[in-house]
């Protein structure tokens, strides 16, 4: 059953925030890393995001968090499906997220190596992102307006017992107060930074890696 449920874009330091989940014991949490390794679930998730939020239970199940996309774009539908889920919007200063989303997610590494198969189910996937709001064709105006229209949409939206709004450089305690949850005795997580993630992803499209988180 999802007890939390991620609104933010991805880029917001969602690759941390899946480790400092699961540290407290929201295991699996589910991200982008997690489609990547799975890329059949694309065409469920595709529906879900064409309309079709009978599929969310099934692609969802066993999972107890979910942070970045295509998640975040569905938050409206999570909420309606885990009524006593609470919602944690990550954030970040918009143009710092627009210059990592730039490096990364809105410049999607192309290569040759990618399985034809494998393109072929992200195309749509990605398609149907798009008309869901993370266009990857907008200039950089358009592009930080569209994401700041997202965060203003979870905040007029949320009700304030149910709502975190974070950034990663808080910490765990804010985190964990909210989620009433014991601080951890270690440093808060930190990965997946603009370099990582190019390499990351490449091994996953090329089948190398097991995990992108």
């Amino acid at each position: 059953m999802v007890e939390i449920i991620g609104a933010g874009f991805g880029r917001t330091g969602t690759a941390s925030l899946k480790r400092a989940l699961e540290t407290l014991g929201f295991e699996p949490c589910h991200h982008m890393s997690e489609v990547l390794k799975q890329p059949r679930t694309t065409i469920a998730w595709t529906a879900a995001l064409d309309g079709d939020p009978s599929v969310l239970p099934d692609l969802l199940s066993g999972y107890r968090a979910t942070l970045d996309f295509p998640g975040c774009l569905l938050w409206r539908e999570l909420m309606d499906l885990y009524p006593s889920a609470k919602v944690l919007l990550s954030v970040r200063d918009p143009k710092q997220w627009y210059d990592s989303a730039r490096a990364t997610i809105l410049n999607p590494i192309r290569n040759e190596n990618i399985d034809e198969k494998l393109a072929a189910l992200l195309t749509p996937f990605s398609e149907a992102m798009a008309r869901r709001g993370f266009r990857r064709d907008l200039d950089e105006a358009a592009t930080i307006a569209a994401f700041t229209r997202h965060n203003e949409a979870v905040l007029a939206s949320v009700e304030p017992s149910r709502l975190l709004v974070y950034e990663v450089g808080q910490g765990w305690e804010p985190l964990c107060s909210f989620l009433g949850a014991g601080v951890p005795d270690m440093p808060f997580p930190q990965s997946n930074d603009s370099a990582a993630f190019q390499g990351n992803v490449t091994r996953v499209l090329t089948g190398q890696a097991e995990d992108l988180g």
